[in-house]
């Protein structure tokens, strides 16, 4: 009998599973604008630099690895800094089963505590679970980018939304790496 599902902040060692849970998404659909997935190696690397700064998040089902999110830079001028971009990707053995809910949860309380302010999603349309999962934990659509991408023989639209995080008011303190919450 196992404990039930762990979170967890990423490993690098957990770089082949999160590969794994990632390559059918950007191979076999247009939820990712990547082309080619992205092997371990350079999963290994994108955890490594991400947590420098942001956290990246798993939910262990069993030992294994059934799903992740992350948060990331927002845009690369200064000003941007108190912004950041979130992503969860599940295993679809673990669909519908609370997970994203569960991530988002705990990424959202951390960018909190590091003095984010705000979070965005982009979701290639249509993707009615990824819309139902961001606007059930609070966000709100701003616009989409009409026939931004071109993947898998078409054009396709991406929409945008955002989660107020944090307050905006005064002069904010600078956000706190991810890796100096976790010292």
């Amino acid at each position: 009998m196992h404990a039930g599902p762990v979170l967890r902040t990423a490993r690098p060692e957990d770089a082949a599973a999160i590969a794994g849970i990632y390559a059918p998404y950007v191979r076999d659909t247009v939820i990712s604008f990547e082309v080619d997935p992205p092997g371990t190696h350079e999963m290994h690397r994108r955890i490594t630099t991400t947590l420098q700064t942001y956290p990246w998040l798993v939910v262990e089902d069993a030992g294994s690895v059934a799903g992740y999110a992350y948060a990331s830079q927002h845009r690369a001028r200064e000003a941007y800094r108190w912004a950041c971009d979130v992503a969860v990707y599940l295993d679809p053995s673990a669909q519908g089963r609370g997970y994203g809910s569960r991530l988002y949860t705990e990424l959202l309380r951390i960018l909190r505590k590091q003095g984010l302010r705000a979070a965005f999603g982009g979701i290639a349309l249509p993707n009615p679970a990824s819309v139902a999962l961001h606007e059930k934990m609070g966000f709100h659509h701003l616009g989409t980018y009409s026939k931004v991408g071109f993947k898998n023989g078409g054009w396709h639209d991406v929409g945008w939304w955002q989660l107020q995080i944090g307050a905006h008011d005064g002069v904010p303190d600078e956000i706190i790496p991810f890796s100096d919450l976790r010292a």
